[in-house]
């Protein structure tokens, strides 16, 4: 498999995980009691301030075309902070309009809009261009799936983003593993952790283990069909190109988006005239 067909793969699967698990999540909520964990004892990494992400928006707002900018300015002036939110998703800026959502989220106090705030934080990261900001962004994640499990203790969800957080951002990534294997203990069948678990094998170079989480993912919900995207590129990566390609094939037996479906047919006649 090509580079760039490759980068095309991973580029796309990043986007339908992103759908998946922001926009629509599947795996519902189980008990505090079921997971074992007191949400209270996981402490999150030392939190820095949202105003610190003024410093990008700042640098964002002077970017902007004078068009957009009026745009911007009005919106700003008469404080519609979703229509900011909305504006700053336009614009490709998943961050800033994670800092919205967090502004929301201070308005209305619940348990869910805390948990759509880091979950905006914790998925605008992949799309950051300055490297700098990604310390910042996982620290927020962490403070909006703290205040949430504050006023909802029992959403499993929650506890699994905020392990992966620990994980990916901190100093200390056992806690965030020792938070997430709790979890497995009582919950070894909910998705969103297992995915979690497969994400973190591939990127520490542990393929075999991220394809035996993946393939777990599609015993239990065998409608994640974007798990076969990754399971192409683990299978491609352990130089095993036949069974990369079958993966392809069945994901896009299985999409039901017409657009998807013909540019991943583009991909699998590339590999096949490339063999």
């Amino acid at each position: 498999m090509s580079a760039n067909t490759t980068r095309l793969l991973l580029i796309l699967g990043a986007l339908l995980l992103f759908v998946l698990l922001f926009i629509s999540p599947r795996q519902k909520t189980r008990s505090g009691s079921e997971a074992g964990i007191d949400a209270a004892s996981a402490k999150p990494m030392v939190t820095a301030k949202k105003e610190a992400l003024a410093v990008f928006l700042k640098q964002a707002v002077n970017a902007l075309s004078p068009e957009l900018r009026k745009n911007h300015d009005a919106f700003q002036a008469n404080k519609h902070v979703d229509s900011l939110t909305v504006f700053w998703d336009k614009q490709k800026r998943p961050d800033l309009a994670a800092y919205y959502t967090e502004a929301l989220a201070e308005k209305k106090d619940s348990a869910s809009a805390w948990y759509k705030a880091g979950n905006r934080y914790y998925y605008s990261i992949p799309f950051v261009k300055d490297e700098s900001e990604i310390p910042l962004l996982y620290k927020r994640a962490v403070f909006c799936f703290d205040k949430s499990l504050k006023q909802d203790s029992l959403n499993t969800d929650a506890k699994i983003m905020l392990g992966a957080c620990m994980v990916e951002g901190s100093e200390d990534p056992m806690k965030g593993i020792s938070l997430l294997r709790a979890i497995e203990k009582t919950d070894s069948n909910n998705v969103k952790l297992q995915m979690t678990f497969a994400l973190f094998s591939v990127k520490s170079g542990q393929l075999e283990k991220a394809v035996v989480r993946f393939k777990k993912v599609l015993q239990i919900d065998s409608a994640a069909i974007e798990v076969y995207l990754h399971l192409a590129d683990a299978y491609e990566k352990l130089n095993q190109p036949q069974l990369s390609l079958k993966m392809l094939e069945t994901y896009q037996s299985k999409t039901t988006d017409p657009i998807i479906k013909m540019e991943i047919g583009k991909y699998i006649d590339q590999l096949r005239n490339s063999n």
